[in-house]
Formats: structure tokens, C-alpha cells, sequence
């Protein structure tokens, strides 16, 4: 064989030599950590995604609980003046020689009630001589009482109604002073 006849020694072109290198990763190596902190980035972006996900729709769900809990609110608000009514044109049918004549008036009017009861209002009790709490009761006047009836409710001028926990209408009262 002669020499132009041997074989030659070629390299592919591009091919990286596989030489260890002092000066630091190599090319591959920081494009394959460029890929790992990318992908990092974008697993902390759906953890964080679904966490603010997850938090949405909770929040939404006790929204749409408290909203049905008080959904007829200003509907019942609205109603209680006709309440009111009711009862005070009852109270004058007992007085009434023709009581049995507004039977069906009572009827009608207790019908009323227990529907709105059905809706969850309650009245909230409070009668002549309950101790006054000012987070429950509205004082609308302070009247000179006995030591006996001092911080004490002495009348009731307008019932109070709650829906659930909630107060709607506080009872107005007349507070012994």
C-alpha cells in the first residue's frame, strides 16, 4: 500500500470533540440546565395556577352558600311592615264586637307568617323586663324607672326579626333609666 492509499483519519464536521475541558460546563450541559430551571419555572406556574384555582373555587362555593342563605333578605325586609300590619289589625279585630268576622283575616295572616318562617325568619324574643343588651336591642327611648328597673327593657315598641344568625330588624324598645 502507499501512503496516498491509507486509510485517512476524518472527523465529522459539528461533531463535538469529547476532550475534558477546564473552562466549565460544557454547551450541553447549560442548555440542559437552561431546560431544567425553565421546566422548574413552569411546575412553580401550575402548582401556583392550581392553588389559586383551587382557592376560587371555594371562595365561590361559600359565596353561593351564604347567597342562598340570605337570597330573599330584601325581599323578606320588605315584608315585615306588612307583617307589622297584620298583627296590629288583629289585635284591633279582638276588640271588635264581630271578631268572627275577620277569621279569615287571622287565617290569612298566620299563613303569612308561617311562610316566611319556612324562609327561616324568626322573631327575636324580648319582652318587659329582659336586661337591655345593646347588641341584640334598638333603645329608642330612656324613661326615669325604680332601681328595680334600671338597664331593663320596659317596653316593647316594635318587634325584631332575624333570618337565620343574621338580625334584620333589631326590636326597638323603651329602656328603664
Amino acid at each position: 500500500m502507499s501512503t496516498s492509499e491509507e486509510p485517512k483519519k476524518t472527523t465529522k464536521k459539528g461533531a463535538p470533540k469529547k476532550t475534558a475541558s477546564k473552562k466549565g460546563p460544557s454547551k450541553e450541559a447549560k442548555e440542559l440546565i437552561a431546560v431544567k430551571e425553565s421546566l422548574q419555572q413552569e411546575q412553580d406556574k401550575y402548582l401556583r395556577l392550581f392553588a389559586e384555582f383551587e382557592n376560587f373555587k371555594k371562595r365561590t362555593s361559600k359565596e353561593r352558600i351564604e347567597l342562598f342563605k340570605t337570597a330573599g333578605q330584601d325581599v323578606i325586609v320588605s315584608l315585615l311592615p306588612v307583617l307589622d300590619d297584620f298583627e296590629r289589625a288583629i289585635k284591633e279585630a279582638d276588640k271588635s264586637e264581630n271578631a268572627a268576622e275577620f277569621e279569615g283575616f287571622k287565617l290569612i295572616s298566620n299563613k303569612f307568617g308561617e311562610g316566611l318562617k319556612s324562609k327561616g325568619l324568626d322573631l327575636v324574643t324580648v319582652e318587659a323586663g329582659d336586661a337591655f343588651d345593646s347588641e341584640v336591642h334598638e333603645a329608642i327611648t330612656l324613661i326615669p324607672a325604680g332601681d328595680d328597673q334600671q338597664g331593663k327593657v320596659i317596653d316593647v315598641v316594635e318587634k325584631g326579626y332575624k333570618l337565620g344568625d343574621k338580625i334584620l330588624r333589631y326590636p326597638k324598645v323603651v329602656v328603664g333609666q
